[in-house]
């Protein structure tokens, strides 16, 4: 069977439809990526104001650590405001293994992040983190909605698996 020029015309319409979904997938996969950095350079320059920037205001955010559950931007702020005093003046992030997944206005990001250039025997610098974020265009921005921090845990002694090695 031959292809007939409407035939022809159909198919060029949908690999240009996929193409354009291929590209704007690809920058908003970019976009989140770029989010993702600037977040942990805000980490490290302790700058709450910039942390929070990428939030929205009614985030849920479950931590690796007490309160296990926080509800709300100005509430998770307060979370931060506590914890960063404890960091040294200078440290860093490495991510390894960060995957972003893109549908619409949805998307969401699984990574591993641990802590650099940091004395090694400060309790952030001892383990490998695991990150999952939920995040929802407004307004041609991505925000996060929904933020999960974890260590993994063994089931034979129901104590947290604190590790580098990975």
């Amino acid at each position: 069977m031959q292809n007939t020029p409407t035939d022809e015309s159909a198919q060029g319409q949908n690999m240009t439809i996929n193409l354009i979904k291929e590209t704007t997938s690809t920058s908003d996969e970019a976009q989140i990526r770029q989010l993702i950095d600037e977040q942990q350079s805000a980490i490290c320059a302790k700058d709450v104001d910039r942390i929070m920037a990428y939030y929205t205001k009614d985030v849920i955010y479950f931590d690796c650590k007490v309160p296990f559950q926080t509800k709300s931007a100005d509430a998770f702020r307060r979370i931060w405001e506590e914890c960063l005093p404890y960091f040294p003046d200078s440290f860093g992030t490495q991510t390894r293994d960060l995957n972003i997944f893109v549908s619409g206005e949805l998307a969401f990001a699984h990574w591993l992040l641990r802590f650099t250039d940091m004395p090694e025997d400060h309790p952030a610098m001892q383990t490998w983190l695991r990150f999952t974020a939920g995040y929802q265009r407004q307004q041609g921005k991505w925000l996060i909605v929904h933020e999960h921090c974890s260590v993994p845990f063994d089931p034979h002694t129901s104590q947290a698996v604190f590790t580098l090695d990975i």
